[in-house]
C-alpha cells in the first residue's frame, strides 16, 4: 500500500483559515490524479484541491464544513488501491399510515395509500400521506407527487390534517435556492402557512465583507460628494467606434473603460485620491491599481486592474471581462483581489440611480457610477434631454479634503464630457 497525503494549498499570509466545502468523492472511490477532490472557501477566494496522485481515496482527514489551514493534511489516496465494489445498502422503508381523520384509500384501493418510493420520501420529509393528492392507481401517491408536492409547496387536493404541535413539517424551497441550502424544518406550531423562514450560515466570503465594511465605516470619516455626467459624448463615441474596435480586438467597448480612464486622470491630478492612511502617515502611491467591484454567485468581489493607466481600452475590458467569467465560474485568485488604490463600483448595471458606496480599506476614495438614463437639463438657457448619470465619490475625509473631492470628481465629469481628452492625457 502506498499513501499519498492530500494537503490544503498554501493560504495567503492573510489568510489564517479555511473552511472545506464538499467533497466530490466518496472513500474506496478511484480518483484520477489532478482531479478536482473538493473546493476550499477562503475569505477571499474558492481554491480547487486536486488529486496529487491517481488511486482510491482512502480516507477522509476532515469532513464537509470543517475549517483547515496551509498545508494540512485533509485526505489520503491509496496509490496501489482498488476501487471498493459492494452491494447497495438496503433500508427498510418505513410504513406511512395515515394520521386519524386523515383521507384514506379510495373506494376499492388495495395496499397502502402511498407507494414504496412515495412512503420513503415522505417520511424523510415528515409529511403523511394524506397531505399529498395521488395520480397514481387507485388514488394512490406516487414518488413523482411528493417530488412536485415538495417543489411547489402545494398540499394535496385532499384534505390536510394538521400534525401535533410536537411535530415538525418540511418547509417548501424553491428548487434553485434548495440546492444550496440545507434541509430546514420548523415546528409545526408555528402554522407559517406562506411565510416560510431558511436559516443559512454565511460564507467566509460574505462574513469577511460584512467585517471590512464595518472596519470601514468605523475607522474612516466617510463623506460623499456628487456631481452629474452627460453621457452622450461618450456614447456616440462608443457607436462611432463599436464595429471597428470589435472586429480589430475581439471584445466590445463598455461604459467602464471609460470610467477607468476617467478616475485615473483625476487621480493623478490628484493624488491624494489615490493615497491611503497607515496610522499616522499618508501613503501616495506612485502607481494606479484600480479595483473594480464585481457581483460574484458567493458575493462581492473587487479584483484589480494593475497599471491601469498603463492599459489601453482594449486592455480594460478584456481584463473586466476575464474577471468578470471567472468571478462567476469561482476561479479569481488570490492574486486577483489583492492590493488596490481605488475601486469603482457600478450599480447602474443593476439600475440603481444613485448610492454612496462605501470605501473599501485601504483605500481612501471609492467611485460610484450608476444608470444612465435621459433626463431634462438647461443647457444654455434651452431644456433638453439628455443621457445624464449620477456620480458619487466617497472618500475618507482625514486625508481628503473637500476641495480635492470635488475637483476630483469635476475632473472625472470633464474627461467623461469630452472624451478625446482621454486619448491624449489632457
Amino acid at each position: 500500500m502506498a499513501i499519498i497525503e492530500v494537503k490544503v494549498p498554501q493560504l495567503s499570509e492573510s489568510v489564517a483559515e479555511a473552511t472545506l466545502l464538499q467533497w466530490k468523492k466518496k472513500p474506496g472511490e478511484a480518483v484520477a490524479i489532478d482531479e478536482i477532490l473538493i473546493e476550499i472557501e477562503t475569505d477571499k477566494v474558492v481554491l480547487e484541491v486536486p488529486a496529487p496522485a491517481a488511486g482510491v481515496l482512502a480516507q477522509l482527514v476532515k469532513n464537509d464544513g470543517e475549517s483547515c489551514v496551509s498545508d494540512e493534511v485533509i485526505a489520503k489516496i491509496d496509490t496501489e488501491g482498488k476501487e471498493a465494489v459492494s452491494p447497495l445498502e438496503v433500508k427498510p422503508v418505513p410504513e406511512v399510515k395515515p394520521a386519524p381523520g386523515a383521507a384514506s384509500d379510495t373506494a376499492g384501493a388495495k395496499g397502502d395509500v402511498a407507494m414504496p418510493a412515495a412512503a420513503k420520501l415522505l417520511a424523510e420529509n415528515q409529511l403523511g400521506a394524506g397531505q399529498v393528492a395521488g395520480s397514481g392507481k387507485d388514488g394512490r401517491v406516487t414518488k413523482g407527487d411528493v417530488q412536485a408536492a415538495l417543489q411547489t409547496g402545494a398540499k394535496a387536493a385532499a384534505p390536510a390534517v394538521a400534525a401535533p404541535a410536537a411535530a415538525a413539517v418540511s418547509v417548501p424551497v424553491a428548487p434553485s435556492v434548495a440546492k444550496a441550502l440545507p434541509a430546514v424544518t420548523v415546528p409545526a406550531a408555528l402554522n407559517l402557512g406562506d411565510r416560510p423562514e431558511q436559516r443559512v450560515p454565511m460564507s467566509r466570503l460574505r462574513a469577511r465583507v460584512a467585517e471590512r465594511l464595518l472596519q470601514s465605516q468605523a475607522t474612516n470619516a466617510i463623506l460623499t460628494t456628487f456631481n452629474e455626467v452627460n453621457m452622450a459624448p461618450v456614447m456616440e463615441m462608443r457607436k462611432r467606434f463599436q464595429e471597428k474596435f470589435e472586429k480589430e480586438h475581439g471584445v466590445k467597448i463598455g461604459f467602464m473603460s471609460f470610467f477607468v480612464k476617467a478616475a485615473v486622470a483625476a487621480l493623478k491630478r490628484y493624488p491624494v485620491i489615490n493615497a491611503s492612511v497607515d496610522g499616522n502617515d499618508i501613503v501616495y502611491h506612485g502607481y494606479f491599481d484600480i479595483g473594480i467591484a464585481v457581483g460574484s454567485p458567493r458575493g462581492l468581489v473587487v479584483p484589480i486592474l494593475r497599471n491601469a493607466d498603463q492599459m489601453s481600452f482594449a486592455d480594460i475590458e478584456k481584463k473586466i471581462a476575464e474577471f468578470g467569467q471567472k468571478a462567476r465560474d469561482g476561479k479569481l485568485s488570490l492574486e486577483d483581489l489583492t492590493g488596490g488604490t481605488f475601486s469603482i463600483s457600478n450599480g447602474g448595471t443593476f439600475g440603481s440611480m444613485l448610492s454612496t458606496p462605501i470605501i473599501n480599506p485601504p483605500q481612501s476614495a471609492i467611485l460610484g457610477v450608476h444608470a444612465t438614463k435621459d433626463r431634462a437639463v438647461v443647457e444654455n438657457g434651452q431644456i433638453v434631454i439628455r443621457p445624464m448619470n449620477y456620480l458619487a465619490m466617497s472618500y475618507d475625509h482625514r486625508i481628503i479634503d473637500g476641495r480635492e473631492a470635488v475637483l476630483g470628481l469635476v475632473a472625472m465629469k470633464e474627461a467623461l464630457e469630452d472624451p478625446a481628452r482621454l486619448l491624449f492625457d489632457i
